[in-house]
């Protein structure tokens, strides 16, 4: 028998180096004659606890209860006993004398008395505290008793540790025994009895009664020591006299009824351990079931889990910080990651993650964050990115690059305008932790195709996001970037807003322009929004003219004194703190119209909803044309249409994304180098040296012929005729052809016509063109014929 427990606890060393584990520090307590040490693992350096026992001889009492202990709590498992890890039995020779210890290894734990002073819990949340402990050992005492008719026999607050997650688990097996209940046996029923002190005994195993105690239903002893662990726990004292447990004033009173139950001096008549824990009105409290719902939470449907952490994040200010830190917030986590918790955990989930500290924050909750973003939820989705402002910064730039990016960046394809301009906002925490590579192949990408998007908002808030990460391009990527997306395409836009955001932009990275740039590209498109027919439009204008001139003063001051030492791009300086300049234009998406059901220029508030405004092509007579008029500088200027691409689609989830802007699939271009810019000043210098060709007084207007069709009607011409020159006797009349790009270019930036009386100029497409007038400037001349 001997041999065969030894080698049920010897392990694979032979002594303390052998062993697996490092040993530390011993704590102040432990249960019986064993001493209780901290620990951790050589292999990778993860906290555990040892427990060792000596004794002078193989032969010793308390060895062999010892070993009787290691078998047990090696045999028995229940999450509410101590997890066994490791044991060996070391024998050690000094001179003549003989000295053996068994160590046992297991899950971290401390002390319970230890832990209550440290956690210091006082008033309800203490008793909320105690409820749960209590809840869990008595769950243990009944598994033994009822399920596997053990007794233990010396339950008491030694024999209570407590976990990381501040769980209560029992352990002390060395007395535990089959309960045997053949009442024609006269031997002891408990072999290691003598190890239990006589306060803890109830009277009949005092006696060594033992016909009684087989008599006894299976959880008389345990009833009797939960009743002492109760006693100790609210008295705050060891108990030392059996006489002691009369005094009920520190129990509390809703517990008192179950307590006095539990040590009857009728050992029939004592409460059995599973009806405390049905029964009790002492474990109806708020952190008994916020912890019992968490941990069947799979159990639960749909709506409860909806409810239930709705509530969450207030009931949670409510209980213990230290439980619902250590206890509530690992549950939460693990939940949400395995896809047992409902999206609205989340905001529960950062809220307790806020009590943390950033190093605490870093290691318990963001890994399971990070995970999140592979979900296929589109709640969970939404809720990510709508509070990446609490958790973003945390995350490191490696992770964004390779792990949260990949699977955030699907949003910008997403059907959903509501989660693409989620995707959007978020960039503007993302992007500077994004490499300049994933910026310029993915990042660029998108941004492009959102710019011309179907949704006025994204388009505008596209527009803000590019002036806010200018900073973060390499100066390559802005030269080819950033007025191109301001000028050709946000200062064109129908949306107002989208204009004034343009113009914002270009203000905000006024310092990443040389002077050719802001007098050849910058500038002629920002005079013409002086008189865009939206008053915000046309102030942020007048402010960007000024800004710009007085940059180009600043250069022609420095030119004039002979100063070189300045830069020709030092402009007003424009850093990445120019962030708080250009805010979100819009705070949600009202998403009853489409693009092309928007008045083009319609003037309108950057802070105002956007609404559905019914297209004007039908006001004129014509079908409502596939292409949406971008800008229109003035009354007498050219309508330059462009033509708005439908949005981007995806599937629901974050899967592969379609109209081939897969980045795999892409082309190395990122749809910025397709803007046609406007002609450099060599280009204007040239056109300036060329003969201007005057029209004949004599001759007649010219209009050539049209390839395409052209709606004329009576109103159509007497508005062309209105504006015209007077018209000789013989005239003949062709069709204007419709314009180029370079012609529309071209007729931006000339000299105006001289002013005209005339009717406000209406939308459509192939109209008849003026009689020709003479023009000051720079002009490009048609001839199609010969006169």
């Amino acid at each position: 028998m001997f041999k065969f427990l030894k080698g049920v606890v010897a392990g694979s060393g032979t002594g303390p180096k052998d062993l697996p584990y490092n040993i530390g520090e011993p704590y102040s307590s432990a249960w019986g004659s064993w001493t209780h040490y901290h620990g951790t693992s050589k292999d990778d350096g993860s906290p555990v606890s040892i427990f060792s026992l000596s004794g002078s001889s193989s032969q010793d009492g308390h060895l062999a209860a010892g070993r009787n202990g290691v078998k047990r709590l090696r045999t028995v498992r229940h999450p509410n006993i101590l997890s066994f890890l490791h044991s060996t039995e070391v024998e050690t020779s000094d001179g003549s004398a003989t000295k053996v210890t068994i160590y046992i290894v297991t899950e971290p734990v401390v002390p319970l008395s230890e832990k209550i002073k440290e956690l210091g819990l006082e008033g309800t949340q203490r008793d909320e505290y105690y409820a749960w402990g209590l809840h869990q050992i008595a769950k243990a005492v009944s598994f033994l008793n009822n399920d596997c008719k053990l007794v233990h026999s010396n339950v008491c607050l030694a024999s209570v540790v407590v976990t990381q997650t501040l769980d209560w688990k029992l352990h002390a097996f060395d007395v535990l025994s089959e309960f045997d209940g053949n009442s024609a046996s006269t031997g002891p029923m408990l072999q290691y009895e003598w190890l239990v002190g006589s306060q803890y005994k109830p009277m009949e195993l005092l006696k060594s009664d033992w016909a009684a105690i087989r008599k006894s239903p299976p959880w008389a002893i345990d009833s009797w020591g939960l009743g002492c662990l109760i006693y100790e726990l609210f008295s705050g004292t060891k108990l030392t006299k059996t006489e002691e447990l009369r005094s009920t004033a520190s129990i509390p009173k809703s517990l008192l009824p179950d307590y006095q139950r539990l040590l009857s001096s009728v050992p029939s008549r004592r409460l059995n351990t599973s009806k405390l824990i049905e029964n009790s009105e002492y474990f109806q409290n708020k952190l008994v079931e916020t912890i019992q719902f968490m941990e069947i939470l799979n159990l639960k449907d749909s709506v409860e889990k909806d409810t239930f952490f709705r509530k969450l994040p207030n009931l949670a200010e409510q209980l213990p910080r230290q439980i619902v830190l250590k206890k509530l917030l690992p549950l939460l986590a693990s939940a949400l990651e395995f896809g047992a918790a409902a999206a609205p955990a989340l905001t529960a989930l950062l809220k307790m993650g806020s009590w943390l500290s950033t190093e605490e924050f870093t290691v318990k909750v963001l890994p399971s964050i990070v995970k999140l973003f592979a979900s296929n939820d589109r709640a969970i989705r939404v809720g990510l990115l709508q509070h990446i402002d609490q958790y973003g910064e945390s995350l490191s730039s490696q992770i964004v690059d390779e792990q949260v990016y990949p699977h955030v960046a699907t949003g910008f394809a997403d059907t959903s305008a509501f989660l693409r301009e989620l995707t959007l906002k978020s960039m503007l925490i993302l992007a500077p932790k994004l490499s300049q590579r994933t910026i310029s192949a993915s990042l660029l990408k998108y941004l492009s195709k959102l710019q011309v998007d179907e949704e006025p908002a994204i388009r505008t808030n596209t527009t803000i996001l590019l002036g806010n990460i200018a900073g973060y391009l390499n100066e390559g990527t802005r030269k080819r970037v950033l007025i191109n997306a301001f000028t050709a395409r946000a200062l064109r836009d129908t949306f107002s807003p989208a204009r004034g955001a343009g113009v914002m932009a270009l203000c905000a990275t006024s310092s990443y322009y040389d002077m050719t740039e802001i007098g050849t590209r910058i500038l002629p498109n920002l005079v013409v929004l002086t008189i865009d027919p939206d008053g915000d439009v046309r102030s942020k204008a007048f402010q960007a003219v000024d800004q710009f001139l007085q940059i180009v003063k600043q250069q022609h001051d420095r030119i004039n004194t002979g100063d070189t030492s300045g830069h020709s791009n030092s402009g007003i300086s424009s850093t990445r703190g120019d962030a708080g300049l250009l805010g979100w234009a819009m705070s949600s998406l009202t998403l009853k119209g489409k693009a092309s059901e928007h008045a083009p220029m319609a003037p309108a508030n950057a802070n105002t909803p956007i609404t559905s405004v019914a297209s004007t092509a039908s006001s004129v007579g014509l079908e409502a044309p596939e292409t949406v008029p971008v800008r229109s500088s003035s009354t007498n200027d050219l309508i330059t249409d462009q033509p708005v691409p439908p949005s981007p689609t995806s599937t629901d989830g974050w899967g592969e994304i379609e109209n081939g802007i897969h980045e795999e699939n892409y082309s190395d271009k990122d749809g910025w180098d397709d803007i046609e810019p406007l002609p450099a000043l060599e280009n204007i210098q040239a056109a300036q040296k060329r003969p201007v060709a005057l029209p004949k007084p004599q001759v007649t207007n010219v209009r050539p012929k049209n390839t395409g069709k052209a709606f004329v009607d009576e109103d159509e011409e007497e508005f062309w005729d209105s504006k015209a020159a007077p018209t000789p006797k013989a005239s003949k009349t062709l069709n204007k052809p419709a314009a180029s790009p370079d012609d529309e270019l071209w007729g931006e930036i000339a000299a105006p016509p001289p002013k005209t009386v005339a009717k406000p100029l209406t939308l459509g497409r192939g109209r008849g063109a003026t009689r020709s007038t003479p023009k000051l400037g720079a002009q490009r001349i048609n001839r199609t014929t010969s006169s």
